[in-house]
C-alpha cells in the first residue's frame, strides 16, 4: 500500500481555497492529489502522470472525490507546454519526487534489488530505454560516473569492474542477478550497513528516466507558470534532488550578490519568490512510514510579477 509522505505539510502550504487551481506534477497513485480535490470543490486539479498503471488506479480515488480534474498523460518535463495550451495559471503546484511503493512492490517493474524480475526501471512503460541497456551496455567508465554521482556510492569503481568482468561470460539479465553482482563486489563491514545494491538501484533508476534533468527544467518552468501569491510544494527524497530544489529556489529568492550593497535595489532585480518552509517529516511519520525518513519538503511563494499582467 503506498502512504503519501508528507501529505498534511504539503496540504497545508499549498494554501487552498475553495476555488484553487491546483497542479500535482506527480499524480502516482492519487495520495496527494485526491486530497488536494476534497479542499477545492469550485476549484481544478490538472494532474500530471507518465505511469499509466498509476494513472488508471488514481482514476478512481479521484473520481470518488469530484469530477473537477483533469489527467495529463505526460512527462512533467512538458508541464509548462500542456499547462499554456490550456490557457492555465495555477494558484498552486506540487511535486513529489518519490518512487511510489506499488513501484517498487510491483516486481514486473524492475526497481526493486529485493524482487526477481527483469532489470526495467521504467516510469514511462512507453519508452524503449530501460536499466538493461545501462548495465549491459555502459562502458566502465561511465558506470562509475552514474553510480558516483546520481547514487553517492564510495565503491562505484570496484561494482562497476565487476559488472564489467560478469558481462564478458553473460549478459547480466534481472534484478537479483545484479543486485548479487553488486554484494559480492563490496567489503563484507560494508554489507552490514544495508544493502549494498541500493544506491546503484537507485543511480540506475536515475539514469533510465533522466530524472535529475527533467526535474530541473519542469521546477524552473513551474515557477514561471505560478500566479502571484501561488505557491510551490516539493517532496524530495534524496540529497541530489533536493540540492537542485535548494539551489534554484535560492537564485530566484535572493538579491543579486553585486546589487546587494546598494542603498535602494530597482524594482526589476527585487526578487519575484520567497521561501517558505523547508520541512523534514515528523518522528511520527518516520516510524510510521520509513520510507519517509529521507523525504524532505521545500515551498516558495511568488510574491509578484512586476509589470506582467496578473490574471
Amino acid at each position: 500500500m503506498h502512504i503519501s509522505v508528507l501529505l498534511e505539510e504539503s496540504i497545508r502550504y499549498l494554501n487552498l481555497k475553495d476555488n484553487s487551481v491546483i497542479v500535482d506534477a506527480t499524480l502516482g497513485y492519487g495520495g496527494h492529489s485526491s486530497n488536494i480535490l476534497a479542499k477545492i470543490p469550485k476549484g481544478f486539479l490538472y494532474a500530471f502522470d507518465q505511469d499509466k498503471e498509476a494513472i488508471k488506479e488514481a482514476s478512481k480515488k479521484l473520481a470518488s472525490v469530484g469530477s473537477n480534474y483533469e489527467i495529463i498523460n505526460t512527462n512533467f518535463v512538458n508541464i509548462k507546454e500542456e499547462l499554456n495550451k490550456r490557457n492555465i495559471r495555477p494558484d498552486g503546484i506540487l511535486f513529489d519526487l518519490g518512487v511510489s511503493s506499488p513501484q517498487l512492490d510491483n516486481a514486473e517493474r524492475g526497481f526493486s534489488f529485493h524482487k526477481d524480475a527483469k532489470l526495467d526501471m521504467r516510469m514511462n512503460q512507453d519508452d524503449k530505454f530501460t536499466a538493461y541497456e545501462v548495465v549491459n551496455e555502459y562502458p566502465y567508465e561511465k558506470l562509475v560516473d552514474i553510480f558516483y554521482k546520481y547514487g553517492e556510492e564510495k565503491y562505484a569503481s570496484s561494482i562497476a569492474k565487476a559488472i564489467i568482468q560478469y558481462r564478458e561470460t553473460k549478459k547480466i539479465e534481472s534484478t537479483l542477478e545484479l543486485a548479487e553482482i553488486i554484494k559480492e563486489s563490496v567489503p563484507e563491514k560494508y554489507r552490514r550497513q544495508g544493502h549494498p545494491a541500493r544506491k546503484v538501484f537507485q543511480a540506475i533508476r536515475i539514469e533510465v528516466n533522466n530524472e535529475l534533468e527533467v526535474f530541473k527544467t519542469a521546477l524552473t518552468d513551474a515557477l514561471d507558470l505560478v500566479k502571484p501569491g501561488g505557491r510551490i510544494c516539493v517532496i524530495t527524497f534524496h540529497s541530489l534532488e533536493d540540492r537542485i530544489c535548494k539551489q534554484i529556489f535560492n537564485e530566484v529568492s535572493s538579491i543579486p550578490k553585486e546589487l546587494r550593497k546598494l542603498p535602494v535595489i530597482p524594482k526589476e532585480y527585487k526578487p519575484k519568490f520567497k521561501v517558505v518552509a523547508n520541512i523534514a517529516p515528523s518522528k511520527k511519520e518516520i516510524e510510521e512510514n520509513a520510507r519517509s525518513r529521507s523525504a524532505r519538503l521545500r515551498v516558495i511563494e511568488r510574491v509578484n510579477d512586476y509589470g506582467e499582467e496578473k490574471n
